[in-house]
């Protein structure tokens, strides 16, 4: 029994690719997260320069 399971390897494609789409998505999250803080310290200095200084 156990030899037959060890040997088998029916759906090991499905789980490389599910772990591969679980990589892609953590890479885009870590991705936007970054270019959300880039893009509010853009905007956070146009703002400033807009308003005087004085944000």
């Amino acid at each position: 029994m156990w030899a037959r399971l060890i040997g088998d390897e029916a759906g090991a494609t499905a789980i490389e690719y599910g772990l591969i789409a679980a990589l892609i998505a953590l890479a885009a999250v870590i991705a936007f997260q970054q270019l959300g803080l880039t893009l509010e310290g853009v905007f956070n200095t146009i703002n400033a320069a807009m308003s005087g200084g004085s944000a």
